[in-house]
């Protein structure tokens, strides 16, 4: 694991960047998909772990949770809007033939949700968001305190930073409101779902949704 920020560690990857996991203080973001399993639970054992967080319903971010909570025995924690999502295996997809397509293909096991996470919650030190669009119950997690967020999909930083595509995304221009109000946070590191942080442009986020 590489430390990012204090308390705030990303988990290696395998490419590192493509599916972002990290570890907050003791509670574990995100959890890529079923093939990562092992190689999260190698890395996170032997750290304090209290809950484990999804920033949204999407199978690359929950598709190791089950496990994860069942071998560490903590809580799932996930946005409101989510939770169903998570608990039957059934993301909801972006309009026509491609998001059509996605919903048919092999899916993560479901796992239960434990606590429904909602606009201004505590978790690990930061502060949770409600940014939907990319999925109906989309969060982020903000610290103001040295301007570190965690903004899962809404934003995408592969091979640039960008917006998540539309055929991935459940409502385009939802997801773009979303991309506004984080930009106006100016975050001084931006740690995404997929690629690389950003570091030290807080005004980056903002150029990008002018």
């Amino acid at each position: 694991m590489r430390q990012l920020a204090p308390g705030v560690r990303l988990l290696d990857g395998r490419p590192r960047h493509l599916m972002n996991v990290y570890l907050v203080e003791d509670v574990l973001v995100d959890s890529g998909t079923p093939r990562a399993a092992g190689r999260i639970i190698r890395q996170v054992r032997g750290n304090p772990l209290s809950a484990h967080v999804v920033t949204h319903a999407h199978p690359d971010h929950f598709g190791s949770s089950r496990a994860v909570c069942e071998e560490f025995g903590v809580p799932l924690w996930a946005g409101a809007k989510d939770v169903e999502a998570i608990e039957t295996a059934t993301p909801a997809v972006a309009r026509g033939r491609i998001g059509a397509a996605l919903s048919k293909t092999p899916m993560p096991p479901p796992c239960r949700v434990t606590r429904q996470l909602g606009e201004g919650d505590e978790v690990a030190g930061f502060t949770v968001l409600e940014v939907p669009g990319h999925s109906p119950g989309h969060i982020a997690l903000w610290r103001e305190s040295d301007g570190v967020l965690l903004c899962g999909d809404v934003f995408f930083s592969l091979p640039r930073i960008s917006a998540p595509p539309n055929f991935l995304t459940w409502d385009p221009e939802l997801n773009r409101a979303s991309m506004r109000r984080l930009a106006q946070l100016r975050p001084q590191l931006v740690l995404f779902g997929h690629g690389k942080p950003l570091r030290g442009e807080p005004d980056r986020l903002a150029r990008l949704v002018r």
